[in-house]
């Protein structure tokens, strides 16, 4: 899986401009805020529509543009494919692949990648929501129907969210109360199954990764935890779906005089242990960070087991946060498919991995 070529237009802080890519190794250098970040969202946005910067599409639209488009050509899943993502002002995007309009659902099962941030470095540290974002990035890619599940959840959540802060000066808001925790149930119910057997795969996956990395000091696992009153998440979705109406029922007094949704699947969370012990009470910076890198190139193995390729992989300035070890480490583990890294100085990394070199400089890119 690899993106050959890519045309922006009107997106972000490209006017016009086109790149072709090297099948490995692509190191993207330039000053900070001149559009290294941007190339990359656009890239992303070929893996599902959507960018892992923001929820709104006009954001992504340039200053002074009243469109934006990115066209690719890719080849994935066997064959070539040219996808295009058309943005406008007050529209809604329109998707094609090989002109033929898709939705974003469809195109995220065409195209996948990995991005590694440096805010994944503080996964293990951060609260649960950024872990509940590792496992909807990764599994909308993996299993196109789970990104509808989540955007209908996200559509009860938040009309079940309007009921709860104003039914006391709309009592009759409560009459569609209970249909709406109904329903969020059976959609929980779902997410929780793609979630546990994820969950599953990428500690499985992580493990070695891991001991590897730690020169077999340490040992990680990772567990998903949902609501307490689910026995198995790996059970048949009617008993999920049961157990989770049972928190909700339980919570239901407490929903009203908070004014909050305090039941769901927006409460899940991956636990991450070391050694047996919370990595996230007791582990040290160092652990952390190795423990992050582990599970994000976790998350890349698991998408070559998937597909049958390695998803491309997007590392936004993530090496300048890393010792020469950790960083020496990634660069080992990243041979077999297409990568895209941004950084201020690329020189050296490009000739450790054997990559090409791009410069950026206000939203204009140049060959090294």
């Amino acid at each position: 899986m690899r993106i050959n070529r890519i045309a922006l237009s009107g997106f972000r802080n490209y006017e016009w401009e086109s790149v072709e890519f090297f099948h490995g190794t692509n190191v993207i250098t330039g000053a900070n805020a001149q559009g290294k970040t941007n190339l990359l969202e656009a890239v992303y946005m070929l893996t599902g529509g959507k960018s892992f910067r923001t929820r709104f599409d006009r954001e992504l639209i340039g200053f002074g543009f009243s469109s934006g488009e990115i066209l690719a050509d890719v080849y994935a899943r066997g064959r070539d494919q040219t996808v295009k993502i058309a943005l406008m002002q007050g529209q809604r995007k329109q998707i094609s692949v090989n002109s033929v309009k898709k939705t974003a659902t469809e195109l995220s099962g065409i195209m996948t990648a990995v991005l590694f941030c440096p805010d994944d470095l503080d996964l293990i540290k951060e609260g649960a929501a950024a872990r509940r974002r590792l496992m909807d990035m990764a599994i909308s890619q993996l299993r196109p129907g789970y990104a509808r599940l989540l955007t209908e959840y996200a559509r009860l959540y938040d009309q079940k969210s309007v009921i709860l802060r104003e039914w006391r000066e709309n009592p009759g808001y409560l009459e569609v109360l209970d249909d709406f925790s109904e329903r969020m149930c059976r959609v929980s119910a779902k997410l929780i199954r793609y979630r546990a057997a994820f969950c599953r795969r990428l500690s499985a996956a992580a493990q070695p990764i891991h001991r590897d990395f730690s020169g077999g000091a340490d040992d990680l696992a990772l567990a998903y935890k949902t609501v307490s009153t689910v026995k198995d998440p790996f059970a048949p979705e009617k008993n999920i779906y049961y157990d989770v109406c049972d928190h909700q029922e339980s919570h239901r007094k407490a929903e009203l005089d908070c004014g909050q949704c305090l039941t769901g699947a927006h409460k899940d969370d991956i636990e991450i242990a070391i050694n047996g012990n919370s990595a996230r009470a007791f582990a040290s910076q160092g652990q952390t960070r190795t423990a992050a890198l582990s599970i994000k190139l976790a998350e890349r193995e698991i998408h070559l087991s998937e597909t049958g390729e390695y998803p491309v992989l997007l590392l936004d300035d993530v090496l300048s946060e890393l010792d020469a070890s950790r960083q020496e480490f990634v660069l080992n583990r990243i041979g077999g498919g297409q990568t895209l890294i941004t950084c201020c100085e690329g020189g050296e990394i490009a000739q450790r991995t054997g990559g090409k070199v791009f410069v950026v400089e206000n939203g204009r890119i140049t060959g090294a």
